[in-house]
């Protein structure tokens, strides 16, 4: 309440049961944490004992502080808090720049193709049902709970997916490049409702909707956000202003050259290429185009990157 009053946070709501379920214990020590095998730990809890739990990862000797959390699955998971150590690079110079997009999740400029696993077909159609189901479905009923429950376990099974593709992806990244480059989005702004309001409605708030829904499912901001914390100072945001548009070979900037979503073919030199590969060249080179068509480059001091990896 009182960083509301300082205006510095939105006004606090009633916690909702079934959302952000958990405890947190602080204090820990070094012999409240045990290991029984390769498998499976022990923590203690005040007032509950000793409490096993799947030990997934490293747990650092650091730690201070854990979290006990219920997901809308029915899953209880332990979290401990500490800061781990970041990636080093491998002081080779390279330089890579990072396109994201929907079709492909994230386009390298070294000619790689990288896409967000989804669930199946199948089950995302049951997803559908489901969602359906709970939407006709009578509060406090049985059937309802049953749907609930069957579509959060599809729901966490979707986030698990594109936190272990976010995570891998980010530390091979990370431990291939040197100096990374991302395009300066803004994710929230770009995801906003167009809906509108009952006197203003908006326009096209169906395919709006789908757009939101694709770039969300694709994992942008996950994916900067674990690349910023695993390779801190290597990570450089590039304006994104016409790095779609540009060829990355001789510069010419023309909407025509986009000729469809994968593939640009510049009307200047006839260099062809892959859309999203080109536009990850471009912010490889750390091109960010003004509104009057000059260029500005990134880094320090605003100078030309020394080594840029392109790979045909």
């Amino acid at each position: 309440m009182e960083k509301f009053w300082h205006r510095t946070h939105g006004r606090p709501s009633w916690r909702k049961a079934g959302r952000h379920e958990g405890f947190r214990i602080v204090g820990v020590k070094p012999q409240h944490i045990r290991r029984l095998n390769a498998n499976v730990g022990a923590v203690y809890i005040p007032k509950a004992g000793w409490v096993r739990f799947r030990w997934s990862r490293l747990v650092p000797a650091g730690a201070k502080s854990y979290r006990v959390t219920l997901d809308p699955a029915g899953r209880w998971h332990i979290g401990f808090a500490v800061i781990p150590e970041p990636i080093p690079g491998p002081g080779t110079g390279e330089i890579v720049g990072i396109d994201r997009g929907i079709a492909v999740s994230a386009a390298l400029s070294t000619g790689e193709l990288l896409s967000m696993p989804r669930l199946s077909p199948a089950q995302r159609r049951r997803l559908r049902q489901l969602t359906r189901k709970l939407s006709r479905g009578k509060r406090g009923s049985r059937r309802r709970a049953r749907a609930r429950n069957q579509a959060a376990r599809l729901h966490a099974k979707q986030t698990d997916i594109r936190r272990d593709w976010s995570e891998k992806t980010s530390t091979a990244i990370a431990r291939r490049f040197d100096v990374i480059r991302i395009e300066d989005l803004k994710i929230r702004n770009m995801t906003r409702s167009a809906r509108g309001s009952p006197d203003k409605p908006g326009r096209n708030v169906e395919q709006k909707s789908g757009m939101n829904r694709e770039i969300l499912a694709s994992g942008w901001g996950k994916l900067a956000r674990r690349l910023e914390d695993k390779a801190p100072g290597r990570v450089q945001r590039v304006r994104p202003a016409y790095t779609s548009q540009r060829c990355s070979a001789c510069g010419h900037i023309a909407p025509e050259s986009r000729k469809n979503q994968a593939l640009f073919v510049c009307v200047s030199c006839r260099y062809a290429c892959n859309a999203d590969v080109n536009a990850a060249r471009n912010i490889a080179a750390g091109h960010a185009v003004t509104a009057r068509g000059g260029l500005r480059e990134a880094g320090p001091g605003n100078r030309e990157p020394q080594r840029v990896l392109f790979l045909a």
